[in-house]
């Protein structure tokens, strides 16, 4: 007899759940993917007028190696990484983070409690919402137009490696936004908490070339070392328009330290849920 639940047929129901509810309200469903995709597109026309400025963008020698820079179709595949992880984390954990801190004034935290189930499993993935993955298709659809202009083939080892490190990408902003979600226990409801996770998080929307000299180097190491935002999209990024063969020491160090800063902030973020739900007081109690 089966002790524990199958995760995967979980995270299914949910996923089936959500979408029969988005499709009860069709124009609601419609509405809320046609109002991404143009924020996404609006976004895509300002670097397009960016570049009629400029043909490169982060040419930097602050590192002390060789330099590299992104031109407009390596800048839109780095946009289009953006995209992909972007649409995974609103998808599957955005809303279910942001009703955290609903479902602990309300005291609906009790039930997920009293479930045979994982809580932070639960509360991380009980809504999925597919308007989300709109701009996913908008990411990929940029990606191999962006391929295609540079006249670039990735090899299957370069994609793979992609996807490895977009995985990477999506865990360790999971990591930080169910770490602010959690200290909604402490504060009750942190929705200036939460907000901060989008502020620290607009640094992995750049190249980290661009943070360079006196005010941009501290920033481009705090945001890849201490939070690693910064490596959440750079890393995937590079591996399908750079050679596998490493040209500078970074080539080896980033990809390295991005598996590391995942297994760190999937193993922190745990943590402190788990230390979060020892303070929680049932809305009974």
């Amino acid at each position: 007899m089966r002790t524990h639940p199958s995760y995967l047929r979980v995270l299914l129901t949910f996923a089936r759940n959500s979408l029969v509810r988005d499709m009860t309200f069709r124009g609601n469903f419609l509405i809320e993917t046609l109002s991404s995709m143009s924020w996404v597109i609006m976004n895509l026309g300002f670097y397009v007028l960016v570049f009629q400025h400029t043909p490169r963008l982060g040419a930097v020698t602050d590192w002390g190696e060789y330099a590299f820079s992104w031109g407009k179709y390596e800048f839109f595949l780095f946009l289009s990484t953006t995209l992909v992880i972007n649409s995974l984390v609103q998808t599957l954990f955005m809303e279910n983070a942001s009703e955290f801190s609903e479902l602990i004034r309300t005291g609906k935290l009790d039930f997920a409690l009293l479930k045979p189930i994982d809580t932070q499993f639960l509360i991380s993935l009980q809504r999925v919402q597919w308007a989300s993955l709109g701009n996913l298709a908008v990411g990929v659809g940029l990606a191999a137009y962006s391929l295609v202009r540079l006249g670039w083939v990735p090899t299957a080892a370069q994609v793979g490696l992609y996807l490895l490190f977009v995985a990477c990408g999506v865990a360790i902003m999971y990591s930080l936004m169910i770490a602010l979600a959690a200290t909604s226990i402490w504060l009750g409801r942190n929705q200036s908490l939460y907000d901060f996770w989008f502020y620290i998080t607009n640094f992995s929307r750049y190249p980290m070339e661009i943070y360079h000299g006196p005010l941009g180097t501290p920033l481009r190491l705090f945001f890849t070392f201490i939070i690693p935002v910064m490596v959440v999209v750079n890393v995937p990024a590079r591996f399908l328009i750079r050679p596998l063969v490493p040209q500078t020491v970074s080539d080896l160090t980033l990809p390295a330290f991005a598996i590391l800063a995942t297994l760190v902030s999937l193993t922190a973020s745990r943590y402190l849920f788990q230390r979060s739900l020892l303070s929680y007081r049932s809305a009974s109690s």
